[in-house]
């Protein structure tokens, strides 16, 4: 205890507090520089400074606290059965479900109530409400919570959303206005508070009665539906015009390519499960969408890449915010580190083992062979006394990373990417095995300069890709790891993962690997979900994306030297790539790179 720090205690004194509140037992507390999450009794909440600044203090136990809530008054499997497939319908259920269980918190508990108020300013400041100057660009979600938490709690809506929500104020007010005072009487209730909820929606126009839906005439059955079913209903559903006044929600673009663009894009229920351990409402659409056919002439094309980039790591932030990213990740790497530096060592062992030289013995000529020294001293005359080295053909092989720096990735995932990155380099370089790491994401969430430039041109139709691509290296081939192994802590900075344009990020990986010189050229792509850009989809196909990634794969695999192999988490990758494998869990992730990459250099 003498050597335990303030911050360490502070994080002790958070944990018991939200085992308190949460009544679980089991619950932990962990610091995180990205985005708050929770999964299971494991809480991560940001990181205050050693000085524990009484504003970052607030905004760690708000977020515990809010955590804790959470685990003590919401059932996440009664909220699945009946959240709504539509994906702006489902972010603004998400949306006020938290306001319930936190409002129950902050009638309960005063102090409770300052700490969540600090989480939420904290979380409001980021967020396009406060930037917002017409309806059309206020998230609806963000809106819809922040009344409904002046009506249950009497707290008004934050300064710096104010303007934001006053946009859309009488809009809300005029058809929810008395579901707000129907929710305030079912607090306590989730399933009555939930169906009341329901009924807003449908007042907001996000959602059709069930009587209205002619593809789902038992959508009314509750507890025995089956979720495969729900998620067909869910894509039919979505095939529905929205109603214009949310056509802004997914993009900042005009409202009738908008509201087009919403109604082809499907959210299924495992993407919307991983929204929720982040900030709610706040990350991208990850659908897994169903299978289409490519277009006889399918012509992809970017409306202009005057603004993309492709930056080293270590120019996108100082070299003092670096260590400090590569020390919160050197923290993470320690609950791993054992299991995955054993597997690095297996491939180790394996990789050795086809680099060993080997002896040709019983040879006329060449080196004594110790084994046979005693018949040469018996019989100098013998032959076959000798042994000559034979060297075994090991390829001179290069590793590619591609790592998707998407927002979808927040949290876990991105942590375990970038350790299993990390490890695997470190191993390979031991075998002499160049890596190179590389991750893709865009410039800016919802278009960037691209789509200001489209805007000013007068908008024309199909314009194309429709954001600023950013491709980061993280290590080049050549780099030792000693000299790299600080940039993979940039993944763990807060506000760098974006939307993710995967068709354009495998041209360009792969085009760095033809450049080389070696033998055997190997690129893996770790994703977590299909191309998704809100800028490029609103006015162009709903499959545009990802009809040009399955279009780039397909030359990759038939044309190229280069093997190409992915993982997906949590997401099917195995009906683009010929050789993929799907984890469920990104905890999964460090052994199955390494035993994709086994399978490869143990393949003629």
């Amino acid at each position: 205890m003498r050597d335990e720090s303030p911050l360490d205690r502070f994080r002790s004194v958070l944990a018991g507090t939200a085992r308190a509140i949460s009544h679980e037992a089991e619950v932990d507390v962990a610091w995180t520089a990205d985005a708050p999450s929770q999964s299971g009794g494991n809480l991560r909440v940001p990181m205050p400074g050693r000085a524990l600044a009484p504003a970052q203090v607030a905004e760690a136990r708000g977020v515990a606290d809010s955590f804790a809530l959470r685990l003590r008054h919401h059932n996440e499997a009664l909220h699945n059965r009946a959240a709504p497939g539509e994906a702006v319908a489902r972010a603004c259920f998400d949306a006020v479900e938290q306001v319930r269980y936190e409002a129950l918190g902050s009638k309960a508990y005063s102090g409770m109530r300052s700490n969540l108020d600090a989480a939420l300013m904290q979380r409001i400041a980021g967020d396009p409400i406060t930037r917002a100057g017409r309806a059309d660009e206020v998230p609806i979600q963000v809106a819809l919570a922040l009344l409904l938490r002046e009506t249950l709690t009497g707290q008004p809506v934050p300064p710096a959303a104010e303007a934001g929500a006053a946009l859309l104020r009488d809009w809300i007010e005029t058809r929810a206005g008395s579901d707000f005072e129907a929710l305030a009487l079912t607090l306590d209730d989730q399933k009555a508070f939930q169906s009341r909820a329901l009924d807003m929606l449908q007042h907001l126009e996000l959602t059709q009665a069930p009587d209205q839906d002619p593809t789902d005439p038992e959508d009314s059955d509750e507890e025995g539906e089956d979720e495969n079913e729900q998620d067909d209903d869910d894509s039919e559903s979505a095939s529905d015009d929205q109603p214009s006044e949310v056509a802004g929600e997914t993009s900042d673009g005009d409202e009738d390519s908008d509201s087009d663009t919403e109604s082809e894009r499907p959210e299924d229920a495992a993407d919307a499960d991983m929204a929720d351990e982040g900030e709610e409402g706040m990350l991208p659409t990850r659908p897994n969408r169903p299978w289409t056919d490519l277009p006889d002439k399918f012509d992809y094309k970017a409306y202009t890449t005057a603004f993309d980039e492709v930056v080293s790591a270590s120019d996108l932030c100082d070299e003092e915010e670096l260590t400090r990213l590569r020390a919160y990740l050197d923290t993470q790497l320690k609950g791993l580190q054992s299991v995955v530096t054993r597997l690095a060592n297996r491939l180790q062992r394996r990789l050795m083992a086809q680099q060993n030289r080997s002896w040709d013995f019983d040879q006329e000529e060449g080196l004594l062979d110790a084994a046979r020294l005693a018949r040469v001293v018996v019989s100098p005359g013998h032959s076959l006394s000798y042994k000559i080295e034979r060297e075994v053909q090991f390829k001179d092989t290069v590793v590619t990373l591609l790592i998707d720096n998407s927002g979808s990735m927040r949290g876990r995932p991105i942590s375990i990417a970038a350790i299993s990155a990390d490890i695997l380099a470190r191993t390979l370089e031991r075998c002499g095995v160049k890596t190179e790491i590389l991750g893709f994401t865009t410039r800016a969430w919802k278009g960037g300069q691209s789509r200001e430039a489209w805007l000013a041109t007068g908008k024309p139709a199909q314009p194309g890709r429709l954001n600023d691509l950013r491709h980061i290296v993280y290590k080049k081939a050549d780099e030792p790891w000693r000299r790299a192994r600080k940039n993979l802590g940039l993944m763990m900075r807060e506000g760098l993962l974006k939307e993710n344009i995967d068709g354009e990020a495998l041209l360009w990986a792969h085009s760095r690997l033809l450049a080389r010189t070696e033998d055997r050229r190997v690129l893996m792509v770790i994703s977590d979900g299909a191309p998704v850009d809100d800028s490029t989809l609103s006015v162009n196909n709903a499959g545009y994306l990802e009809q040009h990634l399955r279009k780039v794969i397909d030359w990759i695999e038939r044309q190229s030297p280069v093997q190409l192999v992915a993982i997906g988490i949590g997401h099917d990758v195995t009906r683009y790539y010929r050789r993929a494998v799907t984890i469920m869990d990104a905890e999964q992730l460090g052994g199955t790179m390494v035993e994709q990459l086994a399978g490869l250099f143990e393949e003629e």
